[in-house]
């Protein structure tokens, strides 16, 4: 474990000195240690509670921020921040890798810089401030270290393949797939049909004059019939 100095250079970057260290150690405990050691106590739980909170914080502020936005339009920038990706991403602002305590194997192999540790870490210390300090403290830590990642409006940004992969992550979902279902036409104006697949979805199709734009037409077919996007979108 980090010497006490070290724990409070890093409070200070999350925003928040707690009053029960053996609650912060916790979140900062990875679940191999509980392998390696049957006795101590591991993160699992805290990274539960942290994840529920820090959806909820983000699903108020941006329906705070974005006011005149879509369901859709709402759900696609939510699936963004609380992605894995993005809460390692404040993980490793925070440096959070080097105060994880790790067993000597996990440590070994790297495990302070995997996402998934690194992510789960993040939720953790999120629950653990959650359960001392109450939501308004939990979320004033989220809109510290995650307001810097709304850029723009949630109609600019990705693209309908990009929309879809984000999505897809967002909910627990495996990635699309897109196979070439037809090729019509002359060689020098040919029409490509093309389907996207994602494991439990009914598959979608869409046309364009090149692959790739057959392919950004089947991924917004899909999101519209989710209910991602409410509009058609050009490829």
């Amino acid at each position: 474990m980090p010497p006490p100095r070290k724990l409070r250079d890093l409070e200070a970057r999350i925003g928040y000195t707690f009053k029960d260290r053996a609650l912060f150690k916790k979140a900062l405990t990875h679940a191999s240690v509980r392998q390696a050691s049957a006795k101590r106590r591991d993160n699992e739980r805290l990274e539960f509670l942290g994840d529920r909170v820090l959806g909820l914080a983000i699903a108020e502020l941006l329906t705070e921020i974005y006011p005149a936005a879509s369901e859709g339009e709402l759900a696609r920038l939510f699936n963004r921040l609380v992605r894995g990706g993005t809460c390692a991403d404040v993980a490793r602002a925070l440096d959070l890798g080097p105060a994880l305590v790790l067993s000597e194997s996990e440590a070994g192999s790297g495990g302070r810089e995997k996402e998934t540790i690194l992510a789960d870490a993040c939720e953790a210390v999120l629950g653990a401030v959650f359960l001392e300090a109450g939501y308004d403290k939990a979320r004033e830590v989220v809109r510290l270290h995650w307001m810097g990642k709304l850029d723009g409006s949630p109609s600019v940004s990705a693209d309908a393949k990009s929309a879809l992969q984000e999505w897809a992550q967002g909910q627990g979902l495996e990635l699309p797939s897109y196979i070439e279902v037809a090729r019509e036409g002359p060689d020098h104006a040919p029409r490509f049909t093309s389907e996207v697949r994602i494991k439990g979805k009914k598959p979608a199709r869409g046309e364009g004059a090149s692959k790739r734009a057959a392919e950004q037409a089947a991924a917004a077919t899909l999101l519209a019939r989710e209910g991602v996007w409410k509009q058609n979108v050009s490829a």
